[in-house]
């Protein structure tokens, strides 16, 4: 009995966990699409968001998407135009890196780089008592906080797995070019890719950064927010903020790429 109790509490603080995850990112869209609730420091707080997460990562990303077009992208013209099916690059490669890799990569580097800072400036606040401040202030800490953080983070996942794709792509046809690869002329490779994107290539691109921008973006939040008045708390929260963000992005892509290909 004790077994099958600590089963269904394990169970019960998981949903919970989730629909408090459900909860903030429904008040995030719901104050986004509220033009009151924008003012001047809450825009503020986003361009900061958008420049730490997703400017200050375009050089890393674009090295990444270099090593992704010369490793996979220049591979796959080349063994397709050894076996004879070079009609088969454009889907080949919309199911490799539009697919998978691009969202899974940005995601990636976009927890590791803004997900531990983001848990960790909230935690350090919350210690400080600096939320508290916050709201005799006046200003609504969930508002101020939380809100532009989730949608910088959510809108960046997105720009730079858009970055990636273009990236990626050009450095391989390049590189496949000047290895002396039978890759065409620009013009037939980009409408190769043009017409291999199908619509459902667009909303699972659009649900693997977006949708898991958001769940990182809150999940981080939560976990900073939940620190109490110890500071030794803050490394844990960073770390369960990491780990969780990590376990909601891989669930979202299996589930939606099985959706995908059904």
């Amino acid at each position: 009995m004790r077994l099958i109790a600590r089963i269904g509490e394990g169970a019960i603080l998981r949903v919970r966990r989730v629909c408090l995850l459900a909860a903030v990112i429904w008040s995030v869209l719901f104050m986004a699409i509220r033009p009151r609730f924008w003012t001047r420091p809450v825009r503020n707080v986003l361009a900061r968001q958008i420049l730490f997460t997703g400017i200050e990562a375009t050089s890393f990303m674009t090295l990444a998407a270099c090593m992704v077009g010369i490793a996979v992208v220049v591979q796959v013209q080349f063994w397709l135009m050894k076996a004879g099916q070079s009609e088969l690059l454009g889907p080949l490669l919309a199911a490799i890196v539009i697919r998978e890799v691009a969202p899974l990569l940005a995601n990636f580097i976009v927890i590791g780089r803004s997900g531990s800072a983001i848990s960790t400036e909230l935690g350090n606040m919350k210690v400080d008592n600096e939320v508290r401040i916050l709201d005799a202030q006046g200003l609504d800490p969930f508002h101020y906080l939380v809100v532009p953080r989730v949608l910088g983070v959510a809108g960046s996942v997105f720009c730079l797995a858009v970055l990636f794709v273009v990236v990626s792509l050009t450095v391989g046809f390049l590189c496949g070019f000047l290895a002396g690869g039978n890759t065409g002329i620009p013009s037939v490779f980009i409408e190769s890719m043009i017409w291999a994107i199908q619509p459902g290539d667009v909303i699972n691109f659009l649900v693997k950064t977006v949708l898991s921008g958001l769940l990182t973006g809150a999940i981080c939040c939560i976990e900073g927010l939940s620190v109490g008045a110890a500071i030794t708390e803050v490394p844990q929260a960073t770390t369960r903020a990491l780990v969780r963000s990590v376990g909601a992005l891989l669930i979202v892509s299996a589930v939606v790429s099985v959706f995908t290909y059904l």
